[in-house]
């Protein structure tokens, strides 16, 4: 009977229901207690009351766990006002009175974990805080409760559509266990918990990224559902009768994200052109595309070319791998994965669609599959610079193959981050008004050190460097003779930085004594201390190849590529060094062979009875000089660099008109033409004082109603001194 009444005692005290002082209901305890023991023919002995004692206590245990856990799902829940069927964390909320409205309530659900030796009066005015453990910050009155809100939870937490995730101490994750390798299981660690899709974050920095990626995909939302997002956030973008899926973010992405960049619409049509003049030349073409990321540029090769190639794609990361997949399913093609066929789309195809060729995509590094496979073209774009993948590129390419190499870290080819470049393509460079000319030849000349190194040598077929990338093509020769004939072709370049002249050093092993007398300049004899600098290693040889690009501009006709056709037309005057005037495409299948890099090419003698001027069509009978004159002009290399006319241009002084000062240059005797590099750039093999003399020449003065008399004078000083210049040269 005493242990029943004790018992009962217990959990009435538990529940509330007792109102007696805990030491007088102690006292009567142990009175019951004596009495019962000292009464004679008992058989209650002191083990069975504290077996009984222990019974009791387990009891009472299990109705307090019952109770926590009955309440443990509030304390990791938002306030009730949460509409959402799973609801937020408890540190997310939307001003500091809710926080401190949860603070309240966590003090009521605590109450009876209170000491029970605090007065109940003391403890009923002290709240615990809903965001921290006990052991980290006791029970405390309202005011200084407040004061911990705001200033520490409150204070660090991060915004978000109208909610604060403020930081949290709770026991929702666990610190790391150090390098010893302990444990760590009772000490926790400060976090966030995102709104979207409830991840646990340590550092505030880390979990502004955090949310912030969320907004570039389009997850807003305050529910995360990745398999809703997934399909609601692509976008399907068209690009030369090829449609892509892209993530609304493919302008600025992540790392974990598939890139595709618009602005590179001529470079990928460029690369189409050049791929399908090497389709005429042989059939079927293995090709590779080795960044494949949305996959564009390899389906592109399969729409245009169909079954003379066989592409295949490749990309390291998972979700591009996937993403290359849907792009195939969308534009009803095969895919060829682990060398099982699959069919990309459940509907059957039609009968046009029957002849498109399979895609062989795959994940694995870009050098691994270079050195695994040989291909017969291989285009390399990589986010940055390519150096990295150019010794797997010549390793396993085929002879008479191309090389397509695209680089787009143009912060060092363009010498704004000299020591990048210096670190990357080894050069020593220095901005200059040719900077842009001065990348590609600093791109061919990393490119033909890396084919020197597999005993190949290259010839360069054309090299772009437009604003957003520089595009270099080479087509492979195999053999230790090509390869001696390209690393002799690499040399440096001498330039005066006073008045921007420039040469090619001198090959030879011997030591100059005075290396400033190659340049046409005399800067540094009427100057002070050095003018000039050694810039280099560069690419010394032709950036163009003229019968190649005539056969390219052939193909975007023939394609309808209108885009590019304006470029190939400056692309082949600046490579025969010629004006647009003199321009004519003679059609590329006039003649049965075609002599490049040394070795005659066969082309197909479909349309040989036409050639294209204009874009009009006349016969070949007006004509029949024109192949062996485009052979001869072919063989002689253009002007290296360029002059900018803005650069050399005379204050007060009207320049004239582009065209018409490349017709003066031309009546002079010298070979002019445009350039792609600049668009105010004269390519031409004067030197800078005959360039200027004859700018100088055909100048007019400007308006000299608010000059005075000592400017006009110095004009005319300056017109006299140069023409002087010129007639001596010239004698």
């Amino acid at each position: 009977m005493a242990t029943e009444k004790v018992g009962l005692q217990l959990l009435s005290r538990e529940h509330g229901h007792v109102e007696v002082d805990e030491e007088e209901e102690e006292e009567e305890e142990t009175d019951e207690l004596k009495m019962e023991t000292d009464q004679p023919g008992t058989e209650m002995t002191k083990k069975e009351i504290q077996i009984e004692e222990e019974k009791t206590e387990l009891k009472i245990k299990k109705v307090e766990t019952g109770q926590e856990i009955g309440k443990e799902p509030n304390r990791n829940l938002q306030d009730a006002s949460s509409e959402s069927p799973r609801g937020k964390h408890i540190s997310i909320q939307r001003t500091l009175t809710d926080l401190e409205k949860l603070a309240g309530l966590k003090e009521g659900c605590r109450i009876s974990t209170v000491s029970q030796n605090t007065d109940p009066h003391m403890a009923g005015n002290k709240k615990s805080c809903p965001l921290c453990p006990e052991d980290k910050f006791k029970a405390c009155y309202a005011h200084k409760l407040h004061r911990h809100l705001q200033n520490l939870h409150w204070k660090v937490s991060v915004e978000f559509e109208g909610y604060r995730m403020c930081i949290c101490y709770l026991p929702c994750r666990l610190v790391k266990p150090n390098v010893a390798g302990d444990q760590i299981s009772i000490k926790m660690g400060a976090h966030f918990h995102c709104i979207i899709c409830s991840a646990t974050i340590t550092r505030r920095t880390d979990m502004v990224g955090h949310v912030k990626r969320h907004v570039n995909k389009g997850e807003t939302e305050s529910r995360y559902s990745p398999a809703h997002v997934r399909k609601s956030t692509h976008e399907v973008v068209k690009e030369a009768d090829t449609d892509v899926r892209v993530l609304p973010n493919y302008s600025t992405p992540q790392k974990t994200d598939s890139y595709f960049n618009p602005k590179m619409k001529l470079n990928r049509q460029l690369i189409v052109c050049a791929l399908a003049v090497l389709a005429e030349e042989r059939k079927p073409l293995e090709c590779l595309d080795a960044f494949g990321a949305t996959g564009i540029m390899g389906l592109q090769w399969a729409k245009h070319l169909g079954n003379s190639v066989k592409v295949t794609i490749n990309d390291y990361n998972k979700n591009s791998v996937t993403m290359i997949h849907e792009n195939c399913h969308l534009n009803k093609m095969k895919v060829v994965t682990s060398s099982k066929e699959e069919d990309d789309c459940d509907e059957t195809l039609e009968e046009g669609e029957e002849n498109f060729p399979t895609i062989d995509v795959t994940q694995m590094d870009a050098n691994v599959i270079m050195y695994l496979r040989a291909f017969d073209f291989i285009h390399l774009d990589p986010f940055g610079s390519s150096v990295n993948y150019l010794d797997a590129a010549f390793r396993n390419v085929r002879n008479l193959g191309i090389v397509s190499v695209t680089s787009t870290d143009i912060s060092s080819l363009y010498a704004k981050a000299q020591h990048v470049a210096q670190r990357h393509y080894g050069c020593n460079i220095v901005r200059t008004e040719y900077y842009k000319e001065l990348a590609a030849r600093m791109v061919v000349a990393a490119v033909a050190r890396a084919a020197a190194r597999c005993n190949k040598g290259i010839e360069v077929l054309f090299a772009v460097a437009l604003e957003h990338f520089v595009l270099v093509e080479v087509r492979v020769l195999r053999g230790p003779s090509p390869a001696d004939d390209t690393v002799k072709k690499i040399r440096y370049l001498i330039h005066c930085q006073w008045c921007e002249e420039r040469v090619f050093k001198r090959e030879g092993n011997m030591i100059e004594e005075n290396p400033y007398r190659q340049l046409p300049c005399d800067c540094h004899s009427s100057m002070t201390g050095k003018t000039a600098v050694e810039l280099g290693p560069l690419w010394s040889g032709s950036l163009f190849n003229p019968g190649f690009l005539r056969r390219m501009l052939f193909e975007a006709v023939q394609y309808g590529l209108d885009d590019i056709q304006t470029l190939l037309k400056t692309l082949i005057c600046e490579a025969e060094c010629t004006t647009h005037k003199q321009f004519s495409i003679h059609g590329p299948s006039s003649h049965n062979k075609q002599e490049e890099c040394g070795v005659f090419i066969k082309t197909p003698d479909a349309a040989a009875d036409y050639y294209i001027v204009h874009g009009k069509r006349k016969s070949n009978e007006m004509n029949q000089n024109g192949p062996k004159r485009h052979r001869l002009e072919s063989n002689s290399e253009h002007p290296a660099f360029y002059y900018n006319i803005h650069r050399h241009s005379i204050k007060g002084m009207n320049m004239p008109k582009l065209n018409k000062f490349l017709h003066y240059l031309s009546e002079a005797g010298y070979r002019v033409s445009r350039t792609h590099f600049d668009p105010m750039g004269v390519r031409t093999d004067a030197p800078l004082v005959q360039f200027k003399s004859i700018l100088v020449k055909y100048s007019t003065p400007t308006y000299l109603g608010g000059q005075s008399e000592g400017s006009v004078q110095a004009l005319e000083d300056s017109q006299a001194g140069t023409e002087g210049d010129f007639t001596e040269e010239s004698m």
